[in-house]
């Protein structure tokens, strides 16, 4: 099912601002091992690292006494969770064949 008309616009917008951390954090994570001496798994405890500290002080604002109005209410075991099927989600996921993939048929 679909989100109804008026939160499309958000729901677009926030899948617009993920695509762009992703980027982000995919354009820093190899540019550190460009960089240096950094084994692709001390690189990615890095990131996991970095990502739990961020959710620490984001939880931090939106606790007992919120200092945000988005609503979000940290619940850390159920957010862990998710998190861990997230990243489940993203070991297991195959990447979908491109134009680039597919064996030549013929000439055009």
């Amino acid at each position: 099912m679909s989100a109804p008309r008026y939160e499309r616009p958000r729901v677009e917008a926030e899948r617009r601002s993920q695509a762009a951390l992703e980027r982000a954090l995919t354009l820093a994570f190899w540019d550190a091992l460009e960089r240096g001496p950094l084994p692709p798994m001390a690189a990615l405890e890095a990131a996991a690292r970095t990502v739990g500290a961020l959710y620490r002080q984001i939880a931090s604002l939106h606790g007992p006494v919120p200092q945000c109005g988005c609503g979000w209410q940290p619940e850390p075991d159920e957010d862990l969770i998710r998190l861990e099927a997230m990243l489940a989600a993203a070991l297991i996921e195959r990447s979908r064949p491109t134009l680039l993939d597919l064996p030549v048929q013929g000439r055009a």
